[in-house]
């Protein structure tokens, strides 16, 4: 489980396809790296990955195939930046929404609107995730815990601070970039038992 607050940009150092469609991503992660543990789980762009090798300066992750497709991670190449966050421990602060690491779908910014220091980033969404959608409610977009400023069918938007822009992936950003993104957990599940009541009714 995560937080959606990122620690820690990272950059792709190597990214190795393993035969059968998936790949070994190296990550240059020296804030992460240095104190990483063999089997952790770290979200690297929203998807939890699990750490199978790390040196001082270095995190190793193994994707499978349904990761590089269903997410942006199949398209990073040297040189990428990518948002880390290691896994939420007990007794540490909620400070975004929680976060699975489990992606629902890539989106695709379809506007940067600079506002003086914020900026606003338009996303597409598919239209099938409307009903998880509410306005000043919570999305992870790459990893990053975001409230929702407008909501329209198949649109998103959300308003960045400074902060946010200097220290995440959204900073480099532009239109018809992908994104990871997943969709506020709770309502997911409020989705699932509405959808039980309403057949069991």
């Amino acid at each position: 489980m995560f937080t959606g607050l990122v620690q820690s940009l990272a950059k792709v150092q190597s990214v190795t396809p393993d035969g059968v469609g998936g790949a070994r991503l190296s990550l240059v992660a020296p804030a992460v790296a240095a104190s990483a543990v063999l089997g952790e789980s770290i979200a690297v762009n929203g998807v939890c990955l699990t750490a199978v090798a790390a040196t001082p300066d270095a995190v190793d992750f193994e994707c499978g195939p349904e990761t590089l497709l269903r997410t942006n991670l199949g398209r990073l190449g040297v040189g990428s930046p990518v948002n880390l966050e290691r896994a939420l421990r007990m007794g540490d602060p909620l400070g975004g929404h929680f976060v699975s690491g489990h992606v629902d779908c890539v989106g695709t910014i379809a506007a940067v609107e600079p506002n003086g220091e914020w900026v606003t980033i338009s996303f597409a969404v598919p239209k099938e995730f409307d009903e998880l959608l509410v306005l000043k409610g919570s999305v992870a977009i790459d990893g990053i815990s975001l409230t929702l400023v407008t909501v329209v069918p198949g649109t998103i938007s959300v308003m960045l601070i400074p902060h946010t822009l200097a220290h995440t992936t959204l900073g480099s950003k532009t239109a018809g970039d992908e994104v990871n993104v997943e969709f506020d957990l709770l309502a997911k599940h409020v989705q699932k038992l509405l959808t039980h009541l309403t057949i069991t009714l």
